[in-house]
């Protein structure tokens, strides 16, 4: 055992990436990739999108000499009832992973709920089959909203003050809650589901009497609502591509100007008169966006996070010295639909979106010979 663990040990450290991602990119281009989208949550609509798109990317150009795709590709829609729908075929999810070859790839696009709560990715490992973006561990931790801003001010990342209210406390003291919160900010609040994602249910509160509507608005989608003390400043977020323990790449931050008034919320973010998106951004300084790329490596190093993610920031209004950015929260499975933010970045530095999910797909490659690696050792 201690002569295999050398050997291994040898073979990382002599085994430069370029040549391990290009193995990597190899196997992908042998494997059958399965596409997961749909699910139940409130995103689903936004899933089926992602999808979508990543099918029709990774089917491009199928059968050219050139052609570094999968050797084939099968869409699986995770409908409202539970079901798996496997190229239109439905069965249980149990049936549907068992008709895919033992060496297939899941490319996880799904968002929200548990298709991003780490309860597919449970399932997915207990088959012991491969799939994109992070594992059970950070995924249930970047969907509690609390929970992440715990393990990143523990790491030393700035976040914004706040309270949780789950509905036990909301129901029997509303009163004593919502002083608290008045007392939390003397600028306004965001309210939030503290499991949730694509602001569904998410409130900019401006004046105190607002409050409980905005409370339980964000509590008749889970059982507890965040509530974080208002902001002021220029919103963004940057995507960072990587496993954990491996090389980690943060992409362009793109800046998010909604319309005067409001916030990123889901028209803001998917209407096609949205908020305007700048990347690179227009009004933050080379060194904030320095800055804001280095924090999101941070985070994503923080959570455990493998694959791909995105973090969303506040920078702070003031003078520059002063204006160190609030992290908002962490996108294990970031929208990848044509209005979303992660394409943008990437192909601001020149990695085409087709290009981009054959990344994923082999850093998920990556990832398992990684594990499979350590547990051999």
């Amino acid at each position: 055992m201690f002569h295999r663990a050398v050997i291994c040990t040898l073979e990382r450290v002599q085994d430069p990436p370029e040549r391990h991602f290009e193995r990597s990119s190899a196997e992908v281009a042998r494997a059958t990739v399965a596409v997961l989208c749909g699910g139940r949550s409130s995103e689903r609509a936004v899933s089926l999108v992602s999808g979508a798109a990543v099918l029709a990317a990774l089917r491009e150009r199928a059968g050219a000499s050139d052609f570094r795709g999968p050797a084939r590709c099968v869409g699986i829609e995770i409908e409202p009832s539970g079901a798996w729908s496997v190229e239109g075929e439905r069965c249980a999810p149990a049936s549907a992973i068992a008709s895919l070859p033992g060496d297939a790839l899941f490319f996880v696009g799904l968002h929200g709920g548990e298709g991003e709560n780490g309860a597919v990715q449970g399932l997915l490992e207990t088959c012991s089959r491969r799939f994109t973006g992070s594992g059970v561990g950070a995924s249930a931790l970047c969907m509690d909203k609390h929970a992440t801003r715990l393990v990143l001010a523990d790491a030393g990342l700035t976040v914004s003050p706040a309270r949780v209210v789950d509905a036990p406390r909301w129901n029997g003291g509303r009163a004593e809650v919502l002083r608290d919160l008045a007392a939390l900010s003397p600028d306004g609040w965001a309210v939030k589901p503290n499991c949730g994602g694509s602001s569904v249910a998410t409130s900019l509160v401006l004046r105190a009497e607002d409050l409980p509507r905005a409370v339980e608005r964000a509590l008749a989608t889970g059982d507890r609502a965040l509530v974080e003390r208002r902001i002021r400043g220029i919103e963004a977020t940057c995507a960072v591509l990587g496993n954990a323990g491996g090389e980690l790449r943060a992409l362009t931050p793109v800046e998010i100007v909604p319309h005067a008034g409001r916030f990123f919320d889901w028209e803001e973010k998917y209407s096609a008169r949205g908020a305007a998106e700048h990347c690179p951004p227009e009004n933050l300084s080379t060194g904030i966006c320095a800055h804001l790329r280095d924090l999101a490596i941070r985070a994503h190093r923080a959570a455990g996070c493998d694959g791909y993610s995105r973090t969303d920031f506040i920078v702070p209004e003031g003078p520059a010295g002063a204006r160190e950015p609030v992290l908002l929260e962490i996108n294990t499975l970031p929208g990848l639909t044509p209005r979303s933010l992660l394409p943008k970045s990437a192909a601001t530095d020149g990695l085409a979106f087709r290009d981009l999910c054959l990344e994923i797909l082999a850093l998920a490659v990556e990832r398992q010979a990684r594990r499979s690696s350590e547990a051999a050792a």
